[in-house]
C-alpha cells in the first residue's frame, strides 16, 4: 500500500522545518528474508538463549466435535496454529492441516448432517483476505469454497442439515460486508443480503428456513433481523431505545422463540451491561435471564439436543461459566474451573459433554471437557510451557487508579492488572511497563503471556496492563468515555496511571515504559506526546500515528466502522480534532527512545502509518528503531517474526529502561 500524498507532504514538511543535524540521523538498515529492520542491533546470543524457553510455550483452543467423538483444537507445533485431532484425555494431537500460513474460523459441520468434515479460513501474509475452505475428514481432500480473489470471508455457519453454509464476504464491491449463501452440495453461492454495510449470520432456525443475521455498526450499535430463505426478504427486529448494541443471536430449540444478548433497556430502564435475554414473539414472553449479574455477558453456546445453554460473563475480567437447563432456564452444578479465561463452548453431537478452552495468569490455553450428568472436569490437552517450573509464575492482582475526573461527586477509578516481580527488586525499586490494549474497544485480562513472565522473572519490570476509559467489559456509558472529540481522555488515564506508579514505594517512577498494538499503538505515541518528560521509551507495534491518514488509507471495507468509533475526517470540526491530537503532527513533542514495529500486509493500520512517525520522530532527533515483516499483516503469527520481535523488545528495554548496554 503506497502513501497518500497529504500524509508525505505532511512528513517532508515536518523535516523540511528542523536542523540539518536533525534530518541526516544516520539509518542502519537490513533486510533479511522478509525482515527489514533500521537500527535495531544485533540480538545478543545470551539473550536468544534467555529467552528460548519462554517462546516455546503453547496453547491449544477448541474448535468442535467430529462425528467420532474426538475434538478438534488448534495448536502450533512449527510456525503457525493449524488444526490437530485429539481423541482422548491427553492423547495424541493429530495434525490435520500443514500450511505456512495459520488456520482460523475452524467450523465443524453438524454431526446430523452426514458432511464429514469443517470448513476453515486461510489468508497470506497475515492480509486477512481470507478465503473458506472445506476439509473432508473422510478423504483429507480440501477445497476451496470462495473465489480465491481479493475479498475477506469468514463468519462460516452451517444449518443443521449441513446442506447451506453461510458466511460473510466483500467479494461483491470490497467495501460492504454482504452475507453469502452456498450450497454445500453444488458448491454454488450467492449474496443473500445486499443492504449496504457489515453483517453477519448468527443462526439458521432448526428446519433451515430462516436466517437470523446482524448488521454491525460500531460497538454501541447494531441491529439483529431475520432473513426468509425462500422469498430472501429481510425483516429487521424492533430495538428498545431506538439504538443498541447486540451479540450473539440464536433460535430456540423450538425454532419459535430466541435467545440473544444486548444492552437495550428493560421495562423502560436503561442497561449498562449486556444481558443475555429470552423472548417469544408468539407468546409475547420475555425474561432477562442474567438481570442479577451486573457484568456483560461475553457469549452463549446452545447443544444440539436442545437441552442445555452455557453461557460466559465476563466480571471485572474474570470469566465464569453457566450451565442452564431448558426450557426452564435453571442452572445446573458445575465443577469448579480454574479463575481466569473461559472460551470455545461446544457441546458434544450428544448434548452430553461440553468442551472449554481454560487460560490462567500462570498457564496457557488448553482444552478441558465438563460431563455435564455429574459435573466432572477432564483435562484433554496438556500444553507445553517450555520446560520452565510455572510455581514462578506471577499472577496478577487487580488494582484501581484515581483519574483526573469524577463520577458521583468522587474521583473515577480506572481499574488494572498489576504483575508484581516475585523477587524484591536490587536497586529497592522496580522498574516498571505499562502495556496498553487495543481496540480501543478492546479490554485486557489476566491471560497467561510468557513475554510478560520473562520480563518479570529474568528483568526485575513490573508490568501494568490498564483498561483505560473507553474498553468494554466495564458498562456502555465507560465504553463511550473516549468517542470522538474525548480521544485523549483516555490519555489522560495514563498520566493518572504515572501519578500511581510515583506513589508506589516498590516501583521506580523514573524508569517507566509503555507499549501497545494497534489502538494501543497509538496511545503509546501519544503517551510520549504528552509524557515524554515522565516515560523513558515506548514500543508502537501496528498502531496509528494520524487518524485522518489512518482513515483514507484503511481498507474500504473497515472504513465507515472506524469512523464510527473514532469520528469522520469528512467533517472539518473533526478533522481539527484529529490534527490537534495527532503524533504525527505533534512529532517534536516526542523526546523519548522509540521502537516501532509493523507488518507490510497490514490492511487495518497500513504500514504507512509507522514509516510515516519513524521518520517524523528520527527528524525531531530521536532514536528510533524500526521492523517490518513482509509476510505479515496486523500483528505478527508466524513464530520466527515473533520471536526475533519479542527478543528486539527486551533488548530495546535492556538499552533504553533499564540503561544497559550489554
Amino acid at each position: 500500500m503506497t502513501r497518500t500524498r497529504p500524509a508525505l507532504f505532511a512528513a517532508l514538511a515536518l523535516a523540511c522545518a528542523l536542523p540539518a543535524a536533525a534530518q541526516t540521523q544516520a539509518v542502519k538498515r537490513e533486510e533479511v528474508g522478509n525482515r527489514i529492520t533500521e537500527n535495531v542491533p544485533a540480538i545478543p546470543a545470551e539473550l536468544i538463549e534467555r529467552l528460548n524457553r519462554y517462546q516455546n510455550v503453547r496453547g491449544a483452543s477448541v474448535a468442535g466435535w467430529t462425528q467420532d467423538g474426538c475434538v478438534l483444537i488448534s495448536t502450533r507445533f512449527a510456525e503457525t496454529s493449524q488444526a490437530h485431532r485429539v481423541c482422548q484425555p491427553l492423547g495424541m494431537r493429530e495434525q490435520i492441516t500443514f500450511y505456512n500460513e495459520p488456520v482460523s474460523g475452524v467450523t465443524l459441520a453438524p454431526a446430523k448432517s452426514g458432511r464429514n468434515g469443517f470448513v476453515f479460513g486461510k489468508d497470506v501474509g497475515g492480509n486477512e483476505f481470507s478465503q473458506l475452505h472445506w476439509y473432508d475428514l473422510a478423504t483429507r481432500e480440501v477445497t476451496m469454497l470462495t473465489d480465491g480473489k481479493r475479498n475477506q470471508n469468514g463468519g462460516a455457519l452451517f444449518s443443521s442439515d449441513g446442506k447451506r453454509l453461510a458466511y460473510s464476504s466483500t467479494a461483491r464491491n470490497g467495501t460492504d460486508t454482504d452475507i453469502w449463501l452456498l450450497d454445500t452440495a453444488t458448491r454454488q453461492a450467492k449474496p443473500l443480503v445486499t443492504e449496504g454495510g457489515n453483517w453477519s449470520a448468527s443462526d439458521f432456525s432448526p428446519d433451515g428456513s430462516r436466517l437470523l443475521v446482524t448488521k454491525y455498526v460500531s460497538a454501541n450499535e447494531a441491529y439483529p433481523g431475520e432473513v426468509d430463505l425462500a422469498s430472501g426478504k429481510l425483516t429487521l427486529f424492533p430495538v428498545d431505545g431506538g439504538k443498541a448494541s447486540f451479540g450473539g443471536f440464536e433460535f430456540a430449540p423450538d425454532g419459535k422463540a430466541v435467545y440473544f444478548v444486548s444492552d437495550e433497556p428493560v421495562d423502560g430502564q436503561p442497561s449498562e451491561f449486556q444481558s443475555l435475554r429470552y423472548h417469544d414473539p408468539a407468546s409475547g414472553k420475555f425474561e432477562v435471564l442474567t438481570k442479577n449479574i451486573p457484568w456483560d455477558v461475553d457469549g452463549f453456546e446452545i447443544s444440539d439436543d436442545g437441552k442445555h445453554l452455557a453461557y460466559i460473563t465476563n466480571e471485572d475480567g474474570i470469566y465464569k461459566l453457566t450451565v442452564l437447563s431448558l426450557p426452564g432456564h435453571k442452572p445446573i452444578k458445575l465443577p469448579e474451573l480454574p479463575l481466569g479465561l473461559i472460551g470455545g463452548l461446544r457441546f458434544s453431537p450428544d448434548g452430553r459433554r461440553i468442551a472449554v478452552t481454560l487460560n490462567t495468569a500462570t498457564s496457557p490455553n488448553d482444552v478441558y471437557v465438563i460431563d455435564l450428568a455429574d459435573a466432572k472436569l477432564t483435562r484433554w490437552t496438556h500444553s507445553e510451557v517450555g520446560g520452565l517450573d510455572t510455581s514462578g509464575f506471577v499472577s496478577p492482582t487487580l488494582v484501581r487508579f484515581p483519574t483526573f475526573d469524577q463520577v458521583d461527586g468522587k474521583p473515577r477509578t480506572i481499574p488494572a492488572f498489576y504483575y508484581k516481580p516475585a523477587q524484591s527488586a536490587a536497586g529497592g525499586k522496580h522498574p516498571v511497563i505499562i502495556d496498553i490494549h487495543g481496540g480501543p474497544e478492546g479490554q485486557s485480562f489476566p491471560a497467561f503471556d510468557p513475554y510478560t513472565q520473562f520480563m518479570l522473572k529474568q528483568l526485575g519490570i513490573a508490568v501494568l496492563v490498564p483498561n483505560v476509559r473507553g474498553s468494554s467489559g466495564y458498562g456502555k456509558s465507560y465504553l463511550k468515555l473516549d468517542n470522538a472529540e474525548k480521544r485523549e481522555d483516555s490519555v489522560k488515564d495514563i498520566g493518572a496511571l504515572l501519578d500511581w506508579i510515583a506513589k508506589q514505594p516498590e516501583l521506580d517512577a523514573s524508569r517507566v515504559g509503555v507499549t501497545g498494538g494497534s489502538y494501543g499503538g497509538y496511545m503509546v505515541l501519544a503517551s510520549l506526546l504528552h509524557y515524554s518528560d515522565r516515560i523513558k521509551a515506548g514500543v508502537d507495534v501496528v498502531g496509528i500515528s494520524d487518524f485522518t491518514t489512518f482513515l483514507n488509507n484503511t481498507e474500504s471495507y473497515r472504513r465507515d466502522l472506524r469512523r464510527a468509533e473514532y469520528g469522520d475526517e469528512r467533517i472539518p470540526e473533526m478533522k481539527a480534532v484529529f490534527d490537534r491530537i495527532s503524533p504525527l503532527k505533534n512529532a517534536g513533542k516526542i523526546r523519548s527512545p522509540l521502537f516501532v514495529a509493523q507488518g507490510k500486509n497490514d490492511p487495518r493500520v497500513p504500514y504507512t502509518e509507522a514509516e510515516q512517525i519513524v521518520k517524523a520522530v528520527r527528524g525531531n532527533g530521536q532514536p528510533v528503531w524500526f521492523m517490518m515483516f513482509n509476510d505479515e499483516g496486523h500483528g505478527f503469527r508466524k513464530k520466527s517474526n515473533n520471536d526475533y520481535f519479542d527478543a528486539a523488545t527486551i533488548l530495546f528495554w535492556q538499552q533504553h529502561l533499564l540503561g544497559r548496554k550489554d
